[in-house]
């Protein structure tokens, strides 16, 4: 089932960005060790359909020694790599080549770079000079542009105000960026649209050993349950947070346990996060780390 493991190497982060749904940055807690990761690997092995792995965080550029390793060890099995990051690291084309060459040396799958305004000022070309080594060396690279949420009309006439831009509304992008947006009756958010909640192929694992299904929405806990037997014993209908979503979406799961809830939300992801927040305390194994709600670790 689980194709490919993104490893959330460290939740910390030089940024804090509004649209993080994880709610990273310079004071988050939890970083893998050389060991943790050799056992996600290892556990990776007995999988069957495990095609990939990916660093990225937080910012794993932040723990470099760390991520090389995990990234060798990783094509050492055979599996696909790429990394995820900020570039904060790519202060110009010359400097960038020196962080990258490595990677190139390993050979990497994918290098996923972001350029735009919530990494960094405008015109100050992080992500474009890193793009640019990249090509230099051969390296797989793609830029990510999320555009902060607007209004935008669509242009069909009845009126109504539609959302534009590409963040997802969970974590700290719920406390910074739905205000004004527009906003729909809860019981229309019947689905999830982004994450496939009952055979999920992609899963990330955090420091702590949650297996994410979608950011804060846990699988279980691995270093409690292998990651070979949650793959072959996942029953998404069963599990008490993704069954009812996949039932009725975030409407269906506000019913099942009578969530105290606002009568509209911006789109599917606002109301699931604010609800699975409010959950947090009775489904604690499975609404983790409390970190990725904006809450205080107990």
């Amino acid at each position: 089932m689980i194709k490919s493991v993104h490893f959330l190497l460290t939740y910390s982060c030089n940024f804090a960005c509004d649209h993080c749904f994880l709610y990273c940055g310079p004071d988050a807690q939890g970083t893998f060790t050389i060991s943790q990761i050799r056992t996600v690997l290892e556990e990776m092995k007995k999988i069957p359909t495990m095609v990939s792995a990916v660093m990225e965080g937080g910012e794993p550029f932040l723990y470099y020694a760390l991520m090389l390793e995990g990234l060798k060890a990783a094509r050492a099995m055979g599996l696909k790599t790429g990394i995820v990051s900020n570039c904060y690291w790519a202060t110009s084309v010359e400097d960038a080549e020196i962080w990258l060459r490595p990677l190139a040396d390993i050979g990497i799958w994918s290098l996923d770079l972001s350029d735009d305004l919530f990494h960094g000022e405008e015109g100050d070309g992080l992500g474009k000079a890193a793009a640019e080594a990249a090509r230099r060396l051969g390296l797989p690279a793609n830029t990510i542009c999320i555009d902060r949420p607007t209004v935008v009309d669509k242009g069909s006439g009845k009126g109504k105000a539609v959302r534009g831009g590409g963040a997802l509304l969970k974590g700290r992008a719920v406390e910074k960026l739905v205000s004004g947006l527009p906003t729909r009756p809860w019981r229309d958010l019947t689905n999830c649209p982004y994450e496939d909640l009952e055979n999920p192929g992609r899963v990330h694992v955090d420091p702590y050993g949650h297996v994410h299904v979608c950011q804060g929405l846990s699988m279980g806990h691995m270093w409690e349950t292998p990651l070979s037997v949650m793959d072959r014993t996942y029953d998404g209908r069963a599990h008490p947070i993704c069954g009812p979503l996949l039932k009725g979406g975030p409407a269906e799961l506000a019913r099942e346990y009578d969530v105290e809830h606002a009568d509209e939300y911006v789109d599917e992801c606002h109301f699931c996060y604010s609800l699975r927040r409010a959950l947090i305390d009775r489904f604690p194994q499975y609404l983790a780390p409390r970190q990725v709600y904006g809450l205080p670790s107990e």
